[in-house]
């Protein structure tokens, strides 16, 4: 099921690097019914330097990535990636909070929303993203905490 949850991302050179990390990185989804929001987390450093340069990310050993994907279920139960719009913060663990800015990509049918973050080695971080698919009011609240590690 997660290769199926997964697979419209395969058509994104960027997509494709993360998932090649997913194992490294934390990779998971929520489930909305209707909507499933799908995130993984790495640091910037595991993109090649091309997909960085492509994708105007800089590489750096203090810099993550976040990238969601708002999915929504077909009739058949296949998920199709959906446009809309991917806001969020991020909390440290003494309570300082950095907004994050997250940027559209899309790429064929592949629909995803990236947003680069400074982090401290191992430092304890708390994600609190709302995805909210066009056309629809319904928002879509996702909370995880992740720490990435300096390499």
């Amino acid at each position: 099921m997660m290769i199926a949850k997964h697979s419209v991302f395969m058509h994104s050179a960027f997509a494709l690097v993360l998932l090649c990390f997913a194992g490294l990185a934390q990779a998971d989804s929520k489930n909305f019914g209707e909507y499933t929001v799908s995130w993984s987390v790495l640091p910037s450093t595991f993109l090649t330097p091309e997909i960085a340069k492509e994708n105007n990310l800089q590489r750096s050993k203090s810099i993550g990535i976040v990238n969601v994907a708002i999915m929504q279920t077909n009739a058949d139960g296949t998920l199709s990636p959906v446009a809309g719009q991917v806001e969020g913060q991020v909390t440290n663990d003494i309570q300082q909070v950095r907004f994050l800015a997250f940027r559209r990509i899309q790429e064929g049918n592949a629909v995803y929303f990236i947003a680069a973050y400074q982090y401290g080695t191992a430092e304890l971080l708390t994600f609190n993203l709302t995805a909210r698919p066009n056309g629809h009011d319904q928002e879509l609240p996702v909370r995880f905490s992740h720490a990435l590690f300096n390499d």
